[in-house]
Formats: structure tokens, C-alpha cells, sequence
């Protein structure tokens, strides 16, 4: 699949996993741009233009489901993906409920990031 210049946002504090993941998807040919924090991203006026928002749950100051919530509210239509290492059973549903896209525990393997990209970039869901 030709990626061409779709651009994935990739919001996580961890200073180890968020470089690892931005190298990951420019490898596979996708735009990238990386914030430490939601807050960070939403002041950041091109994340309108995201092909899709790859996020974590916990983060410092908005969590990954208040970042749904607040990208709902402002009609941005970018599918979200949301990680986390926290994953406790209800979890997942609880995600989709929210409005994930698509949900991955850490540690998730890079393929399954990747597919989990493409397919909501394709479709809006997985």
C-alpha cells in the first residue's frame, strides 16, 4: 500500500517508545508528527490534517479519553488508535464505547501497529 504523505500523530510521553514508533511508521512511508502530551498536539493547528491520531491512554494532564472527547467535540474526523499499559479487562469495550478506532496493550508489536494504521486510515475503523 502506498502511503503517500498521510500523516499519523503520535501522542506519548514515554521519551524511549515515542521515538521508536515515530521511526517505525516514517519507515513505512508515513508523515509523522509527535507530541508529549495532548494537550501539546491540540495547540498544534495542523492536527486537523491527521490521517490518523495514535495515542496513549495515560498521559500528564488530558488522558487518552479525554483526547477522544475533545476531538469528537471539535468535529475532528481522524481516527484514533489508543495504547496503553495499563490494560485491565473492559478496558477495550470501554475504548470503543469512547470512540477508539482501535485499541492496542502494550507491549503490541509494530506490525500490529501498523495494520491497525492502515486499516483505520482506509476505513475509519478497523
Amino acid at each position: 500500500m502506498v502511503v503517500g504523505k498521510q500523516r499519523v500523530f503520535v501522542v506519548e510521553d514515554d521519551e524511549s517508545l515515542r521515538p521508536a514508533i515515530e521511526r517505525l511508521l516514517t519507515t513505512a512511508g508515513f508523515g509523522v508528527a509527535g507530541f508529549t502530551s495532548a494537550e501539546a498536539m491540540l495547540g498544534d493547528a495542523s492536527h486537523r490534517g491527521a490521517g490518523c491520531i495514535v495515542t496513549d491512554l495515560k498521559l500528564p494532564g488530558m488522558s487518552g479519553f479525554e483526547l477522544i472527547e475533545d476531538l469528537q467535540r471539535h468535529g475532528v474526523a481522524a481516527p484514533v488508535i489508543l495504547i496503553t499499559a495499563h490494560d485491565a479487562p473492559g478496558l477495550h469495550a470501554e475504548a470503543a464505547r469512547r470512540g477508539a478506532a482501535a485499541y492496542l496493550a502494550k507491549p503490541f508489536l509494530g506490525t500490529a501497529l501498523l495494520e491497525a494504521i492502515r486499516a483505520v486510515m482506509v476505513s475509519g475503523r478497523p
